[in-house]
Parts: structure tokens; sequence; C-alpha cells
């Protein structure tokens, strides 16, 4: 009840658009500041010419960007710029029951930011410091050990990396009936061994961790900002990079500041200091850190020139090998209501696919008729509208057939299955010269016919689940309220249980159909086509690209474990490079973080 009315407190004075950007929790901390306050402020450290300057500007304040900022600010000033607000004053990010708010509020101050693929499926962006952090579903898993050998990362270094996040904003799920279920039944099908509760990824069933603690409440990567050094770190909300500045005069571009713009639309530059090593970090994400780069002059040049971009640098890998994990879930309706679950228990099988679930509806019994559209999460983002129909029209229709729904409709939960390593790729290429405005994204799913096998592969592992004795258990209930559930969950899209499992040509049809995304896509800057194995730019100098456009496949089941480490990793290895060893060791894990 506390919990409740601390929640309806906090909801009436943050989620009024425009109030929430009057909230003073907003700025957590001393060093957040909103864009505008730049060229007033009389801390930032000025040049001989009297701009602003510092040793490290990172472009991106997400799940990579922050630990990063944290840990090059303990010797060297950053500026952290941000395109969205903070989620500290936020309910729609701050509490588990609100998850599916955000990502179906459109709003321009929202902390998603909605963009539908050329293949029809709808996915979201953050736009908040934090990143996906503040949006996602909290699961926290590591990569596998072979991920980091593949990559060549520092095996000692990643698990120092990942204790230093964990010890600050992770925690150990409370496993309610419906993850219990799932577990069991996981077990039980054959995905074994059960591991018990883990960070690692291991073959078998298992529970990992959560940035939600035991009372519902988020704890983002913003939070890593805590450990920074307050005198050296700058972070400035609403900062809208509009392009990285360069100086051709050289043998190779050389980057020296960015231009962004503020909350209210005015335009500042922010430098490099003119001392070695000092660099511009891109960690705007998988869909952000390649569009910036096209729109800064780095990429294919005929698409540069055909939008009247100078070309600084051609590389025609910037925004190619674009991926996306495809999803594909299956309601499943209770009689009774179910409590609320994100995901806490995996299957990782040795087929390639990922089983979780999720279950329950966090809000009053009359919200489940709110106008969310068909990216609503509560209905597991999806729809037996085929991708490519997923128009405007059809969500207006949905909307209009989910007011006359019966609350029981949505009394279960989903259980999901993921396409571990896809084959199938797109790419991102320029729709304006608007860095507001979503690129043109393209992830061909299901074009490879091994993705679509494993796709089937999870499907038919479901139908087992479901014919397990704790689901059957789950379940029960009579046969006239079953078929009343199916058919009125259809007239929803929310039932997608396909109707002949044992023929392999409609489980294919069933994947392409049903396919929906996880919100873990990654590509576009690649190591060794875009960036080297440290991740500076080919071909440029001061700068670098660290988030998960440079990866090839997701690492792990979910991928934020290993992205708020990559921040924390990079920030150590630069750190070490540029102190020298003996001074960058000191900063292994300490008491208090840092």
């Amino acid at each position: 009840m506390v919990l409740q009315f601390f929640w309806l407190i906090t909801t009436l004075l943050t989620c009024s658009q425009g109030i929430q950007e009057e909230h003073p929790a907003q700025y957590r901390y001393p060093f957040i500041k909103p864009a505008s306050s730049f060229s007033s402020s009389a801390t930032w450290q000025p040049q001989s010419s009297g701009a602003a300057a510092f040793d490290y500007i990172i472009v991106g304040g997400g799940t990579a960007g922050c630990p990063l900022a944290a840990t090059l600010s303990q010797s060297y000033s950053v500026l952290l710029l941000e395109r969205g607000g903070t989620p500290f004053a936020n309910a729609n990010v701050s509490f588990m029951q609100n998850f599916h708010i955000s990502l179906a509020d459109v709003s321009p101050t929202s902390a998603s930011q909605e963009f539908i693929s050329t293949d029809g499926v709808f996915n979201s962006r953050a736009r908040v410091l934090g990143g996906g952090t503040c949006i996602n579903a909290g699961f926290y898993s590591r990569a596998s050990p072979s991920y980091t050998d593949r990559v060549g990362w520092d095996a000692e270094l990643v698990n120092e990396s990942y204790q230093w996040i964990e010890k600050q904003i992770v925690h150990r799920p409370s496993l309610p009936p419906w993850q219990r279920a799932i577990r069991d039944s996981l077990v039980e099908v054959g995905i074994s061994p059960f591991n018990g509760f883990t960070y690692d990824h291991v073959y078998g069933t298992k529970i990992g961790g959560t940035i939600f603690d035991r009372f519902g409440r988020r704890h983002t990567a913003a939070e890593l900002l805590a450990s920074a050094n307050p005198e050296n770190l700058h972070v400035l909300v609403y900062a809208t990079v509009q392009k990285i500045e360069f100086d051709t005069s050289g043998a190779r571009p050389k980057a020296i500041g960015v231009i962004f713009n503020d909350e209210n639309g005015n335009t500042h530059n922010a430098f490099l200091l003119k001392t070695p090593g000092s660099e511009i970090i891109m960690s705007s994400g998988a869909i952000g850190s390649p569009h910036l780069l096209l729109l800064s002059g780095i990429g294919p040049r005929a698409e540069l020139e055909s939008f009247n971009i100078s070309v600084v640098l051609e590389n025609e890998f910037v925004g190619k090998g674009m991926a996306d994990n495809p999803l594909n879930t299956i309601f499943v309706p209770t009689n009774e209501p179910v409590e609320q679950s994100l995901i806490q228990t995996v299957g990782i099988t040795k087929s390639g696919v990922y089983i979780e679930a999720s279950s329950g509806f966090g809000q009053s019994p009359d919200s489940i008729h709110w106008d969310h559209g068909i990216a609503s999460a509560e209905i597991g983002q999806l729809s037996t509208i085929p991708p490519k129909q997923r128009t405007h029209d059809a969500i207006q229709g949905y909307r209009e057939r989910k007011r006359n729904l019966p609350h029981e409709a949505f009394q279960g939960g989903f259980i999901l299955e993921k396409v571990a390593w896809p084959l199938s790729t797109g790419q991102i290429s320029l729709a304006n010269t608007n860095i507001d405005d979503n690129p043109l994204v393209t992830f061909n799913y299901f074009s490879h016919p091994e993705d679509v096998a494993r796709c089937v592969d999870g499907i038919r592992i479901i139908e087992k689940i479901l014919r397990s004795k704790p689901f059957t258990n789950f379940t029960q209930c009579d046969k006239e309220t079953m078929e009343r559930l199916i058919n009125t969950s259809v007239q929803a899209n929310v039932n997608l249980i396909p109707k002949h499992t044992n023929d392999t040509k409609s489980l294919e049809q069933f994947c392409k159909d049903t396919v929906i995304t996880i919100w873990h896509y990654h590509g576009g800057c690649h190591v060794g086509k875009v960036v080297s194995s440290d991740y500076k730019l080919l071909g440029a100098d001061n700068l670098r690209v660290i988030d998960g456009s440079t990866f090839y496949n997701s690492p792990g089941t979910n991928p934020q474990a290993t992205v708020m480490m990559m921040g924390r990793y990079m920030g150590v290895k630069i750190l070490r490079e540029r102190l020298g060893t003996a001074a960058g060791s000191s900063l292994r894990i300490s008491n208090n973080y840092k």
C-alpha cells in the first residue's frame, strides 16, 4: 500500500508533460544540467579561443555511455551529452508496473522513441539518460566466456567490470508463480540442467539477475554516474548532437568537437582539448551511432552525396550488417489473474533459441482498455497482422476492438522464444538530414532459412512447455472458459497459438507472420569494417564508437549486462593506456565502486 501511494504521488508529479521537466528530482546529481545551461556555465574549461573544451566528449548517455563517463572522469574532464531527459523523476521509467506505458508513449518527450523498420515491425529506441536500461524488461545476464574470447576482451577485466555493475544496480529476483512454472516446465521438457540463480551464460535453465529491486523500482545505468568524480564530469540532458566536427587539413580527418542543440533549439559547440589522447566517443546505440556518422560525413559516398553531405571519410560499411534478434511469442490465458513479472527465467538451448516469459498486467482493471496502440507491451507488442500490414489503420482497428474486450481476456502471460544468432541482416540508411527523425532501418527478419528453422524449433519447445505438468496445473480451466478466452483474444490479436504445430510449413509461416522485436538490435559499426579492435574509427583520429553498434552478435540472452560492462571495461582500458598500466590498475573494484 505504501508503494502504491508513493507511485500515485510520483505519477501526479511527473507523468504530465511539462511538469516532469520542472521537477527538481530529475537532476539527482549536481553535475547533471539541462543543455541550455552550457553557454552560461562557469565550470567549463576553456581553450585558448575561449570555447569550452574537454578531454573526452561522449555522445550518448545510455547503457554504455554512463559507465564509460563515470570511469573516465576519475582522471580526466568528461562532457556527456544525452538527447533525452533523466529517468529519476519519471514514474513510467522507475516502476515495473509502468513498463508498458513508456514503450507505448510516442510523445516527443517520451523516454522511448518509436520507429517502424521497413520490414513492418514496430520497435523502440531509448531517449533518456540511462538508455535502454530505462525502458527494457530488466533482465541481467552476462555473455558467455566464448563470446568474450571471440571479441578479444581481457577475461579478468571483463569479470571485474561486470562486478562493478552488479554491486551497484543488480538484484536477485523473487520468482512469482508464472516464473516458477516456466522454470519447472523448461527442466521437464529437457532444457537442463537447472543451474539455479546465476549471472553466467550456461546451457540449461537458470534464474538471472534483474535491475528491478524487491519493491519493483528500476535501477538504471544512470545510477552508475554516482561513481563518477563530480569535479570532472559534466552531463547535459536534452542535448541533441547534430554532427561531429573534423579537422580535414591533414592526411587523416581528426575529430575536434561536436555541434549540439539544447532543449530550446539553440546551437552550441563543444571541443576537445588540444592534448594527446583526447577523444570523442560515440555511445549512441546501434541506431544512433551509425546515423550520426552518416550525418557527419562518414559512410558510403553515393548515399552521402545524394543528401548533399560533404564526404569526410568514405566507408561503405557504415550502417551495414544491422541485425535484430527475431522474437515470437504465445499468449497463454489463465482462469485467474496472474502476478506481474518480466523476464526472470531463461532456457538456454543448444539449438540457438532462448526461451523466456512474462506475465500479468501492472495497472488497474480499467486501464487494460487504455489506448496503448498496437505496440503495447501488455499484449506482447505484437499482433496477428503480418508485418507489412501493420499500418496505422490497423492500429486504430485494434484500439477499437480492445475497448470491447473483457478484462479476463488479458489474464495470463507470454512465453517468448528468441533466435540467438540471426544470420539475416539489413542496414541503416538516411531518410533525411534531420537527426531527430529516425533513419530507414531494415533487418530482413527470417530472410535466412537457418533463422526460420531455429524459430520452428523454439515454437515446438513452447508447445511441449504448454503440455508439461507445471503449466497444465497453472492454466487449468474448463473447456467452455478456454474457448471463450481464445475467441475473444483473437479479436485483440492476443492469442497466437498456431493451429497446426505438426506442420513445419505452417510453423515457418507463423514465425514470419508473427515476428516482433525484443529490442536487441545491433551492428552498423562493426569491428574490422568501421572500427578497429579497440573501437577507434578506421581512417580517422580522435574518434571511437563504444556501444552495441560494434557487435556482430547480441551477447548472452539479453545484452544490457554486457553493454554496461563494455562501457566500464573500455573506460578502464583507455585510462590504463593513457596513464600507464600501474596507475590504471588502481581502478580495480573498491568498496566505494570507483
